[in-house]
């Protein structure tokens, strides 16, 4: 993704790419801090080592 300023093309932030997709995640899981991970293991295409049964409503592998 990239960011135009003044006709400049820039690269997104990383910290910006999480904001944008934890924004498109659904409402399920209201805890900030799982949710920055569920955004980070889709755009990274890692898996979740969690218990937390919420977290596998979202499209992420999770591992337990």
């Amino acid at each position: 993704m990239f960011l135009e300023v003044q006709k400049e093309k820039l690269p997104l932030p990383l910290i910006l790419m999480r904001h944008f997709q934890i924004r498109k995640l659904a409402a399920l899981h209201r805890d900030p801090f799982d949710r920055l991970l569920i955004a980070q293991a889709q755009l990274e295409n890692l898996p979740i080592l969690t218990a937390d049964p919420q977290i596998g409503c979202y499209e992420v592998e999770v591992i337990w």
